[in-house]
């Protein structure tokens, strides 16, 4: 091996100052015929072709954090509430463990109506009236199932294939796969409602071993869009370009000497941030939307919600961004304070989901999107059919974390409407139809983009890691 002093030599010599020169000279050239492209412009800001056609395009994922109850709001079982307040059978209970129960718990029958909705008769519950008047778009999973009861856990499970730090999400292998449709803006973005970051923290949308251009870029709905984005004071939109041009110039060279992937990144994210100082702020100004719309959504120019999130994932699909990534916290309904129960409780946290969310679907339909842009609504996990354990004798009613069985659904980019798939127990305790694990979904959702689960890897310590893993199979009777 050459030692750093001989090293230092060589880089001294004729020949390699008039090799790296005429490699500049190239440089040089190659900056004047791109322009702004000549720098940043790498396999990110680049649209790529998925592994064969596909109607979906872009991901609009709407996480709510802390798992909705799903006995509460799709998963109608009358046996369960006529049998509410018994103790729950011995028989699902053996052998299994709970985040916050012991011994026998009491059954718990929801307190809402279900209501058949649209063509297809899709039994939603009553917090639910909006979404009622798009059922026919909805495609209903009611067997997922999954491996963890934590929260943190289970949420990386859904979104990184793995149930601890350190892979990527998501989002980062579908804009590592696909690319990006606009240069101006960050392939992946992330809105984040009720003021908590997700149970995992910013893995659940990271780029884990990819290169660091696949992260999520988190934007704020209130105040400036992206942190840090903005110019110093006294500095100049002009001298911003000088600089940035000085220091990709540098990076650039030692990119050439080092072949460091991440060096790359670090020149295309200084790029993207000044491109976006002008087009981040103008497609997150909902104020720009008309009264109707804003109305549709229940969105309020300045405030920070959901429903100004959904308005502005339409925003960012419509401008070409590839994934928008929504977290909402506040659905961890254990019944530890009013807010908790799954009556009113449950009745007001929908308020502030079931209008937008329903409005989303309905605008990117009028506009033409909704065929090419993929919904995603679910938690991280369900709740169980009966009492938390540390709130059972209380006036409150919650349900604990529950692993075996739960509801997602999906709307648009090639699923089928109004459809529902699988089943679960007369109580709600396990799956008997069709069961879907969590990579089962990551495997179908990525079919939906174009994309054989099992070919889109990356090598990373001497192996080739997916998104699910090892496991998953496509669930085609989903697809359209």
């Amino acid at each position: 091996m050459t030692s750093p002093a001989l090293r230092n030599l060589s880089l001294q010599t004729r020949r390699y100052f008039l090799g790296a020169a005429s490699g500049g000279m190239g440089a040089l050239a190659l900056q004047g015929l791109l322009g702004d492209k000549a720098f940043g412009n790498t396999a990110e800001s680049m649209t790529r072709a998925p592994h064969f056609p596909a109607k979906a395009k872009h991901v609009i994922y709407l996480h709510m954090t802390g798992s909705p109850p799903n006995l509460d709001l799709f998963d109608y079982k009358p046996k369960l509430i006529e049998l509410d307040g018994q103790d729950a059978p011995e028989s699902v209970l053996a052998g299994k463990e709970f985040a916050f129960t012991k011994g026998t718990p009491k059954l718990l029958g929801t307190r809402h109506k279900f209501i058949p909705s649209g063509k297809s008769g899709m039994l939603l519950s009553d917090c639910l009236p909006h979404l009622q008047g798009v059922a026919d778009e909805l495609c209903m999973v009611h067997s997922m199932h999954t491996d963890q009861f934590n929260h943190a856990p289970a949420e990386l499970l859904v979104y990184t294939g793995s149930p601890r730090s350190g892979r990527p999400s998501f989002g980062s292998w579908v804009t590592y796969g696909l690319g990006s449709e606009n240069e101006n803006l960050p392939a992946f973005v992330v809105l984040i409602s009720s003021g908590v970051q997700p149970n995992g923290g910013k893995s659940s949308f990271g780029s884990g071993f990819l290169p660091s251009v696949y992260q999520g870029v988190q934007c704020r709905s209130q105040g400036d869009p992206v942190l840090f984005a903005s110019d110093p004071p006294g500095m100049s939109r002009a001298l911003r370009r000088k600089t940035l041009d000085a220091l990709n110039q540098l990076n650039q060279f030692q990119m050439e000497e080092m072949g460091h992937p991440e060096t790359q990144t670090r020149i295309a994210q200084y790029e993207l941030a000044f491109r976006m100082q002008t087009s981040v702020p103008e497609v997150m100004d909902i104020s720009r939307e008309s009264r109707q719309t804003l109305d549709d959504y229940g969105a309020k120019v300045g405030a920070s919600s959901l429903a100004n999130n959904c308005l502005l994932a339409r925003r960012l699909v419509e401008s070409g961004v590839r994934y928008v990534q929504l977290f909402d916290w506040g659905w961890d309904f254990h019944g530890t304070g009013p807010a908790e129960d799954i009556r009113d409780g449950l009745t007001k946290k929908c308020e502030t989901m079931d209008r937008p969310v329903a409005a989303l679907i309905r605008d990117l339909k009028q506009r033409g999107l909704l065929d090419e842009t993929l919904i995603i609504w679910g938690g991280e996990f369900g709740r169980t059919p009966f009492r938390e354990g540390r709130t059972a004798k209380g006036d409150i009613l919650g349900r604990d974390h529950y692993p075996d069985c739960f509801t997602m659904f999906m709307a648009g980019g090639g699923t089928k409407g109004g459809f529902e798939y699988g089943a679960t127990d007369e109580l709600g305790f396990g799956v008997i139809e069709n069961p879907v694990h969590v990579h089962d979904m990551q495997a179908t959702w990525l079919h939906l983009l174009g994309f054989d689960h099992t070919k889109l890897t990356y090598r990373f310590q001497g192996r080739d890691y997916r998104l699910t893993d090892v496991h998953g199979n496509v669930i085609k009777p989903l697809l359209a």
